[in-house]
């Protein structure tokens, strides 16, 4: 078995899930506004039914993820620890929901862990609505120690869908990094976490973009003079060319996955924008003109294209359909605007902007018009990638010195670093 085919079939290991249903439990779709306060949220150490080293470091590790990922989401708020000394502790067959409300809890999550057939761990999460003081939803893993991280993320994600919000837990990132002394492709979890090299080749790979399925990723392929555009079924190991003629770059699927957008650049011409279907046929030309065309991206909706252009004298934010027509500008200021990127929402468009050699990411909000700044600093702040649910954003930065990836909330805050092996930079979330 070749080193490629050991680690992708690693990461194709699943759970077996199984959904409960508690005492009372009726269907709950909840919707979550910007700008709403987060859910306060009570999550007490897990209760371990066997005393065995291993199942005590299992519910460890259940809890700490779980409690990251419910702060990443920004829709929970974790309660302090210190306000469980007020009441009496946790017994799951009799809950004391008054206990729960003393402290503000509006939801409280139960999780029980337990040794399972041979390596397996089993991992059981119930939510209540402490006010109602009736259970909203349950759910039982049985995973592998070594999947214990991604048992925890499936967790989050099912408390995010029963709040009406967009999974991201379990979503994975494809980047470019030189770590092992040539640029290839790699993908990691959401968090940073599981590392793992894709291509293993001595030419150089750039410009990766998921699927809209998850399971392909276009990309450049640097051959001699030659950037060629292929894509790569990630599962499988597989992969063919899309598109050779001239320099090949920029891909991005379309999120009803029909369609996939690139750059090309013929012999001794500029560069245009292309589509094509997904699997990379029927490909013709959207633009037509003698400046350069770059950057494409999709609307959530599939109908629309955000480009980079410097049609107008400087590079500048465009919109066009998805058939090339009805081309608009909606950046004005600044003589330099590049890499735009539509959040899941449509209503905002991140982009890069250039002001005195400093490269700091913009959000524009498409209904107001409003431009938030996200990054401030001495930086090279470039290629921001929105997450499944528009509330974070991914990018490369060499604020520490060398080109790193960071994640960063819409509105600037909660910085993180992802990255720290060799450079890394061209990152895509997938959705």
């Amino acid at each position: 078995m070749k080193k490629r085919d050991i680690i992708l079939f690693g990461i194709g290991i699943s759970l077996l899930v199984t959904v409960m249903v508690l005492p009372g439990q009726q269907e709950v779709y909840l919707s979550i506004r910007e700008g709403m306060p987060a859910i306060p949220l009570a999550l007490p150490e897990f209760i371990v039914r066997d005393s065995s080293p291993a199942s005590l470091e299992a519910a460890q590790e259940l809890h700490q993820t779980l409690a990251a990922d419910l702060k990443y989401s920004r829709i929970f708020e974790e309660l302090p620890k210190s306000f469980y000394s007020y009441i009496r502790p946790l017994n799951p067959d009799n809950i004391f929901f008054k206990d729960w409300e003393s402290i503000s809890a509006k939801i409280l999550f139960v999780g029980e862990i337990a040794d399972g057939d041979g390596n397996d761990v089993v991992f059981e999460g119930k939510v209540y609505d402490v006010k109602a003081g009736r259970g909203i939803f349950g759910k039982r893993y049985s995973t592998d120690r070594s999947l214990l991280r991604y048992a925890a993320h499936r967790m989050a994600d099912e408390l995010l869908r029963m709040w009406g919000e967009l999974p991201i837990f379990t979503s994975k990132i494809v980047f470019n990094s030189n770590r092992d002394g040539n640029w290839e492709l790699y993908m990691m979890d959401y968090d940073g976490h599981n590392q793992t090299r894709l291509t293993f080749n001595k030419i150089q790979d750039y410009m990766p973009a998921w699927s809209a399925d998850g399971q392909k990723i276009a990309y450049t392929s640097y051959q001699g003079e030659k950037a060629i555009l292929y894509i790569l079924e990630v599962y499988e190991g597989k992969r063919h060319e899309v598109y050779s003629q001239g320099t090949s770059f920029a891909p991005n699927f379309s999120p009803d996955g029909k369609k996939l957008v690139f750059c090309s650049q013929e012999e001794g011409g500029n560069s245009e924008i292309y589509v094509a279907d997904s699997n990379g046929k029927n490909v013709r030309r959207l633009t037509f003109n003698k400046a350069i065309d770059t950057a494409p991206s999709w609307s959530p909706t599939s109908r629309q294209v955000t480009f980079t252009s410097d049609r107008g004298g400087t590079p500048q934010i465009y919109i066009m359909d998805a058939e090339g027509s009805n081309v608009t500008r909606v950046s004005f200021g600044g003589t330099y605007h590049d890499a735009p990127v539509w959040s899941s929402q449509g209503d905002n468009i991140a982009y890069v902007s250039r002001v005195n050699q400093i490269f700091d990411l913009y959000v524009l909000n498409l209904r107001t018009k409003q431009i938030i700044k996200l990054t401030e600093g001495n930086a090279r702040n470039e290629s921001p990638c929105w997450s499944p649910d528009g509330r974070h954003l991914i990018f490369s930065s060499n604020l520490n010195g060398t080109q790193q990836l960071y994640t960063i909330d819409y509105d600037g805050r909660n910085l993180r670093r992802l990255t720290s092996q060799g450079e890394n930079k061209l990152p895509d979330w997938s959705r």
